[in-house]
């Protein structure tokens, strides 16, 4: 019996998030469901959160975005491969962390656990692709940059 009940909650949320998608185009409210472990008290508080903000017609009705994420393009830079999955709370980048990072070269892997940080900073300050690369690691910040617009590309962001 729990795991039926997993099973449709998997299949709920997984609607939820499908028809978050879709409307993402509309200014109509996204929604988010409870998720399965989630303890009565939280969904009380988080309901309760979302029932005293306003949306943005000014009227009582809650507004909840569900955030989306998706993986960038994988990247050719001068010292290997790389892709970033960047997420998304309506038009606000929350995170952005590397999807995958090759490069075969210490030096390379040195580089590039030096800059990614710093460029992550600053998408999220930016909030935007649209970055200043990285002192002495232009081709990493252009890569980095590039998969970061490829996904909020793709999420219509």
């Amino acid at each position: 019996m729990a795991s039926i009940r997993r099973v449709v909650l998997v299949i709920a949320a997984a609607a939820v998030g499908f028809i978050g998608v879709l409307s993402s185009h509309t200014s109509a409210p996204q929604l988010a469901l409870p998720t399965a472990g989630q303890p009565a008290s939280q969904r009380k508080q988080q309901q309760k959160a979302a029932a005293t903000s306003a949306s943005p017609s000014g009227s009582n009705t809650p507004v909840v975005l569900i955030a989306r994420s998706a993986v960038g393009a994988s990247e050719q830079y001068g010292y290997g491969v790389l892709s970033v999955a960047v997420t998304v709370r309506g038009n606000r980048i929350e995170d952005v962390r590397i999807n995958a990072l090759q490069a075969p070269e210490q030096y390379s892997q040195q580089l590039a656990a030096q800059a990614i940080p710093m460029l992550r900073s600053e998408v999220l300050s930016a909030q935007s692709g649209r970055i200043s690369g990285i002192s002495g690691a232009s081709y990493t910040s252009q890569a980095y940059a590039q998969s970061v617009q490829s996904a909020l590309d793709k999420l219509h962001v």
